[in-house]
């Protein structure tokens, strides 16, 4: 249990029971045709060759198939889904200046305070638009970039065209990335100069608030070589009967020397289907670090990808999944080893209740001509009653026999006599069920910078209780 006199940033379950009062200026009619998509690109004033890639990922969507692999998607309907919604309220560097009403929700969530505190910046994004971004000044004046991604377009054109959806995540990756090249809006693009190392994290939060709605922010990550940056992404929506739709993207390139920590609390409500995409790009000597816990939404498809292209790379993905009733959590990480002496570990765990569905799905891939590689793959799932449900899907495709790779899953439930040990010592049986799934969590507990760890203790808490 965290300490009592910790302020925490509050993302519980109050946040989405109902929607935030406030009137956007433009909300497009639900469905995706190229007029919405020509609306997008004219309102951002962006340049003609970032529309003609929107119009090429429209066309690659339109003919693309959903994916029947993983959850079940039949019952979202793209059609009722609304793709771009301006919140009707310009973006500021000052909090006052925020309306009102969108500035109540985000102090719900702590974020002025958490800026203040233990933030060397901040980004809130409401709906399709981002209404406030700031970066201390002691980072500008290094070099540090943290803008919104519509304004980056602009003010850096060059360096944004270069690695926006080329090498990492191109248009034609998968059907929702086809989706999302054609009405991405809003987001984060990050660029730290080399050898620059940012102390405190940066952190961006996104507020998906509208009915049928949809929310396509897209993360841009440049660490150049030998900084280091710690980044920190959280997610809410309000519950609504009516499906909606997150299909966010994250490109990261680590550069060589380089270290980039990604930490992120994904909290939708249970009518979002979470179809986000996440990958990096690591070279020489670098390191990634994927920190991930996801709760809430009705399915959710998300494995956090790092391509080792450097010898000498290495990356780590952590992550916790809560599938609850009526839920099915499909994640896992890819990990792809292209250079010798890289090396990878996996720590996945997962939580399902209520009948849940929570699956791993992951992917180590060693290529050829990559000399001692090493991967380490730990899957451990808990289950709280005999509806749930856990599967594990592991891949492993390695092609070079120098390669040490390995993979262990458990899975398990609440024992009897783990709970009377500890009800015995004094503790109720929900107490002592809460005490045995906060060991569960620990290790991703421990990853989190202290105001995260504690609110994911409280998010988990809330999932146990069912509330």
């Amino acid at each position: 249990m965290p300490p009592a006199d910790v302020k925490t940033v509050d993302i519980n379950r109050s946040l989405y029971d109902d929607a935030d009062d406030h009137t956007p200026k433009f909300t497009a009619k639900p469905g995706l045709n190229e007029d919405v998509v020509r609306k997008i690109s004219s309102t951002k004033n962006e340049p003609a060759w970032m529309l003609d890639k929107r119009l090429k990922a429209l066309s690659h969507f339109e003919k693309t198939l959903m994916p029947t692999w993983g959850p079940d998607l039949s019952t979202l309907d793209l059609n009722e889904i609304i793709y771009f919604i301006d919140p009707n309220a310009e973006e500021s560097t000052n909090w006052e200046d925020v309306p009102d009403e969108i500035k109540q929700t985000f102090e719900k969530l702590g974020i002025p305070k958490a800026e203040r505190e233990a933030l060397a910046g901040t980004g809130a994004q409401y709906d399709s638009g981002m209404v406030y971004h700031n970066i201390k000044k002691s980072l500008s004046d290094k070099g540090v970039i943290f803008e919104n991604m519509d304004v980056a377009i602009e003010k850096y054109p060059d360096l944004v065209k270069q690695y926006f959806m080329t090498s990492c995540i191109p248009i034609t990756d998968h059907k929702f990335i086809m989706l999302h090249a054609a009405v991405f809006s809003g987001g984060t693009f990050i660029y730290v100069p080399k050898g620059v190392k940012v102390e405190l994290p940066l952190q961006a939060y996104f507020r998906m608030n509208a009915q049928s709605g949809g929310q396509f922010e897209h993360t841009l990550i440049i660490v150049d070589e030998d900084a280091e940056l710690h980044y920190i992404e959280g997610c809410s929506s309000p519950r609504y009967q009516e499906n909606s739709l997150h299909a966010g993207c994250v490109e990261i390139f680590v550069k060589k020397g380089a270290t980039m920590r990604y930490t992120s609390i994904e909290n939708w409500s249970r009518n979002v289907f979470n179809l986000n995409t996440k990958r990096a790009i690591v070279e020489e000597n670098a390191t990634m670090l994927w920190t991930n816990g996801n709760m809430g939404s009705s399915r959710t498809m998300l494995y956090p990808s790092s391509v080792l292209v450097g010898e000498g790379a290495h990356s780590e993905s952590l992550g916790i999944a809560f599938a609850g009733k009526e839920q099915d959590q499909d994640t896992g990480t890819k990990m792809i080893h292209v250079a010798s002496n890289t090396s990878s570990l996996i720590r996945a765990k997962s939580i399902s209740k209520d009948g849940g569905v929570s699956s791993y799905r992951g992917l180590v891939r060693v290529n050829r001509d990559a000399q001692n590689c090493t991967s380490r793959v730990e899957c451990d799932a808990l289950m709280l009653d005999k509806e749930s449900v856990s599967k594990t899907y592991p891949f492993m495709k390695v092609d070079n026999a120098s390669a040490r790779v390995s993979h262990e899953a458990s899975v398990g439930k609440i024992g009897d006599e783990q709970l009377f040990y500890l009800m015995s010592r004094g503790l109720s049986e929900d107490e002592a069920i809460k005490m045995v799934v906060a060991g569960f969590i620990a290790p991703v507990v421990r990853a989190l910078p202290l105001e995260y760890a504690v609110e994911l203790n409280k998010l988990i808490e809330l999932e146990v209780e069912g509330l």
